[in-house]
C-alpha cells in the first residue's frame, strides 16, 4: 500500500484502465467457450421482464463533432488542446460514427435480443451554446428523435442518460462549468428540453453517470477536462484546488440532478409515465487484513465514492465520515436543498467493474489537503503479491464477481433496497495492432467475466432479495475510451478502425445472442 492517491488508480480502475498487451483472464484459464453453457444460466435465469441491454455515451460514440449544428464539448476542447493526455493522441471526432450509423448498430442489437440500449445525449448538440437563450438546434432534436424511433420500432428501450461528462465548451468558458451554481439553472433548462421532445418515448432518465469521476478526474487528479488540480500535485494541470473543488462540484451536480428530478416529477412524470435515476459506480472494497483500522478504511472509501451521492439522495446530507475529515471544506446544504435530494431517485444505476483491497493510509504532513488523500485509504489489487482475482488483459480490471453481489447487499442494507439497474459492467483487452481480425474476435475472457458477474448478479436477486431489474454491459461496441483512446476494447463487437469501422461481432457476442434467447 504505497500511495495515498488512491483516486488515481481508482480512476484507472474505473474508467480509463492502464492496457498490456500480455496476461489474460482466456490466457491464463484457457476455458473454452463451451464451457458457459447458456443452459445453465441464461435470460429465463433472471425475473420475468428483467431487462438486457448495452451502454454507451455519445463522446465516444456519435463522432460528427462538428455536424449537424453541434457546439463543442469540454472534450473537444480538451482532446485538441492537449493530445498528449490521450493515450494514442487521438479524440471523438469521429469517435466510431454512430451518428450516421445508428441504424446499422440498431440492427446488431436487435439481432443480438437486447431489450434497452443505453445512451446519452450531448448536451451542445441539443444547445451548442449551453443556454435556451443561444437557442434550440434542430438539428439534434431531430437526430435523437430518429434514434429513439429506431429503437422503439425495433423492440428496443431507450434508457437516456442526460450527462455523460460532455458539458458544452461555452458554460465552461463563461464561469467554470459546475464549479459555480449557475449551472444548476442552465441544466434544468437542457433536460427540461429533453423532456419536453422525447419523455412521450423515452421512460427511463438516468440525470448524471458517474458524478464521482467527473469531480475527482476533472478536479483532483487533473487527467480529465477541465483539467484542474492543486499547482503542489506538480501533475502538469491547470490552477485549482483539489482541497475543496471537487467537494463543490459534486455539490453543484447533486443540486442539478435535484432540480431535474423535481422538475420531471412537477411537470412531466404525471403523463409521461416514466421514471428518473442517477448512475453511480464504485469499486467494492475489500480489507487489507482483519485488523480494525483496515475495516474502517474499506468502509471509508465506500462513502467517498458511493456514500458521497447515495446520503445526500437518500438522507439529505453527506456522510457524517466525511463531515467529520474533510470539515469546512464540505458544502453544507440548505434545509430546501436537502429536502429536494432526500428521496430524489426512482431508481439507481449502478456501475462495478472491480474490486481491491483497502488499508488505512494515515496522512503524516500538514496542509495540501486534497479529496485524493481525505479518506485515509489505500487501494491495491494485490495483497502479499496475490491479486485479487484473475487479471484480464489491463492492469485495471481484476475478475472478481463477488464484489458485485457484496456491492449490491451493502446497497440493499445501508440504502432502504433502492430499485437498481446495473448500468455499465465489462472488461478490455489491449487493442493489439498485429492480430488479424479472425484473433481479434476471440474474447473468451470477456465471456467468463459477463458469465460470472451474471452468476452473482441472479443470486444477489434470488437469494439476496436485492431489487434489481435490469443489466446493461459496456460495451455494444469498440469505442473511444477517454484518455486511452483506442488503445483498449470495450467491445462485444469489433469495430475495425482501419477499414471503415466496419462491425464484427465478438464470441461474447455470440454467447450473448445464445443467453438472450426466448
Amino acid at each position: 500500500m504505497e500511495s495515498h492517491y488512491f483516486l488515481l488508480l481508482l480512476l484507472l480502475l474505473l474508467v480509463l484502465g492502464s492496457p498490456l498487451p500480455a496476461s489474460s483472464i482466456a490466457a491464463a484459464r484457457n476455458i473454452p467457450t463451451q464451457f458457459y453453457d447458456s443452459a445453465s444460466l441464461n435470460r429465463s435465469s433472471f425475473p420475468i421482464g428483467f431487462v438486457f441491454g448495452t451502454a454507451s455515451a455519445a463522446y465516444q460514440y456519435e463522432g460528427a463533432a462538428k455536424e449537424g449544428g453541434r457546439g463543442p464539448s469540454i472534450w473537444d476542447a480538451f482532446t485538441h488542446k492537449y493530445p498528449d493526455r490521450i493515450k494514442d493522441g487521438s479524440n471523438g471526432d469521429v469517435a466510431v460514427d454512430q451518428y450516421h450509423r445508428y441504424k446499422e448498430d440498431v440492427r446488431i442489437m436487435k439481432e443480438m435480443g437486447l431489450d434497452a440500449y443505453r445512451f446519452s445525449i450531448s448536451w451542445s448538440r441539443l444547445l451548442p451554446n449551453g443556454k435556451l437563450s443561444g437557442g434550440v438546434n434542430k438539428e439534434g432534436i431531430e437526430y435523437y428523435n430518429n434514434l429513439i424511433n429506431e429503437l422503439l420500432e425495433n423492440g428496443l428501450k431507450p434508457f437516456v442518460t442526460l450527462f455523460h461528462w460532455d458539458l458544452p465548451q461555452a458554460l465552461e468558458d463563461e464561469y467554470g462549468g459546475f464549479l459555480r451554481p449557475h449551472i444548476v439553472s442552465h441544466f434544468r433548462d437542457y433536460v427540461g428540453l429533453c423532456f419536453k421532445e422525447f419523455g412521450d418515448r423515452v421512460k427511463h432518465w438516468i440525470t448524471f453517470n458517474e458524478p464521482v469521476a467527473y469531480s475527482v478526474a476533472g478536479y483532483a487528479s487533473g487527467m480529465f477536462p477541465p483539467h484542474r488540480c492543486s499547482k503542489w500535485q506538480q501533475l502538469n494541470c491547470t490552477a485549482g484546488d483539489s482541497g475543496t473543488e471537487p467537494y463543490l462540484v459534486t455539490h453543484h451536480q447533486l443540486l442539478a440532478h435535484a432540480a431535474a428530478v423535481k422538475l420531471y416529477k412537477d411537470k412531466y412524470q404525471s403523463f409521461q409515465k416514466g421514471l428518473i435515476g442517477i448512475t453511480l459506480v464504485s469499486l467494492w472494497t475489500v480489507p487489507y487484513s482483519e485488523a480494525v483500522q483496515h475495516q474502517k478504511a474499506a468502509l471509508l472509501l465506500l462513502d467517498f465514492m458511493l456514500g458521497w451521492f447515495m446520503d445526500p439522495l437518500r438522507n439529505g446530507d453527506y456522510p457524517r465520515s466525511m463531515q467529520s475529515l474533510v470539515g469546512e471544506r464540505l458544502p453544507k446544504f440548505t434545509k430546501l436543498q436537502s429536502q429536494n435530494l432526500k428521496g430524489s431517485f426512482d431508481f439507481i444505476g449502478l456501475n462495478y467493474y472491480t474490486s481491491n483491497y483497502v488499508s488505512y493510509a494515515p496522512i503524516h504532513t500538514a496542509g495540501n489537503a486534497s479529496y485524493l488523500t481525505d479518506s485515509r485509504a489505500s487501494l491495491s489489487p494485490e495483497r502479499n503479491r496475490i491479486p485479487i482475482g484473475p487479471k484480464g488483459s489491463s492492469n485495471s480490471i481484476y475478475l472478481y464477481p463477488q464484489g458485485l453481489r457484496d456491492l449490491l447487499l451493502y446497497t440493499k442494507t445501508k440504502y432502504n433496497n433502492p430499485l437498481i439497474y446495473i448500468t455499465e459492467n465489462g472488461i478490455d483487452e489491449f487493442n493489439d495492432p498485429r492480430l488479424s481480425l479472425n484473433e481479434a474476435l476471440i474474447d473468451n475472457h470477456r465471456i467468463e467475466y459477463y458469465y460470472s458477474h451474471l452468476c452473482y448478479l441472479q443470486k444477489s436477486i434470488n437469494e439476496d432479495g436485492v431489487n434489481v431489474k435490469g443489466y446493461f454491459a459496456w460495451s455494444l461496441l469498440d469505442n473511444f475510451e477517454w484518455i486511452l483512446g483506442y488503445t483498449v476494447r470495450f467491445g462485444i463487437n469489433y469495430v475495425d478502425y482501419k477499414d471503415g469501422l466496419k462491425r464484427y461481432p465478438k464470441l461474447s457476442a455470440h454467447w450473448f445472442k445464445s443467453f438472450l434467447k426466448k
